[in-house]
C-alpha cells in the first residue's frame, strides 16, 4: 500500500465517523430535507439552471444531500463517495424520498473502475479536491465522464482559505498556496458540529487556482468562466459575519472565500 492509500483509508473512517454527526447537525438539518427543503445553494442553481431530464454525476456526494436535491429537480443522478456510511445513508434516503438516484462507494480516483457511462453533467462542491493528491487524473475523469456539449461545474472554498490553520480558533497563515506536501490535521469536532467529541484525522493537499484550470483544460474541456466571491454560504470558518443576503464573509472581507469554475466539453 503506498502513502496515499494509507492517507486514504485513514480520511475515509473520518468520514464513516462524521456521516453519524453530520446527519444529526443543525447545518444539514435533515429533517427539513426529507420534507423537502433543498440542500443547493443559490450558487450552483443559477449556473446549472434547469436540469430536468440531465443525466448528473455528483462527485464526493457525503451522504447524498446535494445529490437528491439534483434528483427533486428532475435530474437522473449518481453520486460517488468515499464514505461507505455515507453512501449507505444516501441509499436510505433515496429510497425514503421515493427518488431513483443511484450511489457509488469509491474514491473518485478510481470512477472508471466503476462507472462507464457519460453525463450530461458533473458536479462537485464544497470541500472536494483539498482531499486529492493529484488533479491531473481528477481532470481527465471529469472529461472521460462527459458526453460532447456536457457541462462540467464545481463550487468550491477558494484556495487561501487553505493557507490558514484554523485550529487554536483565529487563522494564523501557516500552509503554501502551491504546496506539494501533504497536510495533516487531528482536531476534535466536525466543521457542521464543533462541540462534537468525534476526533477528525485528515490528510489533505492544497490546490491553487492554476493547477484546477490547468488540470480541466489539459483533459480538454473548456473554461466557460473562472469566478471568486467574497461571501460563503456556510459559516464554517471562525468569525465569519452574516450578510443580509443570507451567506458570510470575514470582517475585513480582504480574500475571496469561495470560487466558481463552469467547462464544457467540445
Amino acid at each position: 500500500m503506498n502513502k496515499n492509500s494509507e492517507y486514504f483509508e485513514v480520511n475515509k473512517k473520518t468520514w464513516n465517523d462524521k456521516v453519524k454527526i453530520h446527519v444529526e447537525s443543525e447545518m444539514y438539518n435533515l429533517e427539513a430535507f426529507i420534507t423537502g427543503k433543498t440542500s443547493l445553494n443559490s450558487y450552483e442553481q443559477l449556473a446549472l439552471g434547469n436540469v430536468r431530464g440531465k443525466s448528473l454525476l455528483h462527485l464526493q456526494c457525503h451522504f447524498g444531500q446535494d445529490t437528491l436535491s439534483w434528483s427533486r429537480e428532475g435530474a437522473i443522478c449518481v453520486g460517488v463517495d468515499l464514505s461507505n456510511e455515507g453512501i449507505k445513508m444516501a441509499k436510505g434516503l433515496n429510497d425514503e424520498l421515493g427518488l431513483d438516484a443511484k450511489f457509488v462507494c469509491c474514491n473518485v480516483l478510481d470512477v472508471p473502475d466503476y462507472i462507464s457511462e457519460t453525463f450530461d453533467i458533473v458536479f462537485t462542491s464544497y470541500g472536494v479536491i483539498g482531499w486529492l493528491p493529484d488533479l491531473k487524473p481528477w481532470g481527465k475523469i471529469i472529461a472521460n465522464r462527459l458526453r460532447s456539449g456536457g457541462v462540467f461545474y464545481m463550487v468550491e472554498f477558494h484556495p487561501i482559505v487553505w493557507m490558514f490553520d484554523y485550529l487554536e480558533g483565529k487563522p494564523v497563515m501557516k500552509y503554501g498556496y502551491m504546496q506539494d506536501e501533504v497536510i495533516y490535521e487531528e482536531y476534535e469536532g466536525t466543521y457542521a458540529d464543533t462541540k462534537s467529541k468525534i476526533v477528525s484525522k485528515e490528510y489533505g493537499w492544497n490546490h491553487g487556482l492554476g493547477e484546477v484550470v490547468t488540470a480541466l483544460t489539459e483533459a480538454g474541456l473548456r473554461i466557460e468562466y473562472l469566478r471568486e466571491h467574497d461571501e460563503s454560504p456556510y459559516d464554517v470558518l471562525p468569525d465569519l459575519v452574516k450578510t443580509e443576503s443570507g451567506n458570510y464573509v470575514t470582517k475585513d472581507r480582504l480574500y475571496p472565500l469561495i470560487f466558481e469554475i463552469k467547462a464544457t466539453k467540445p
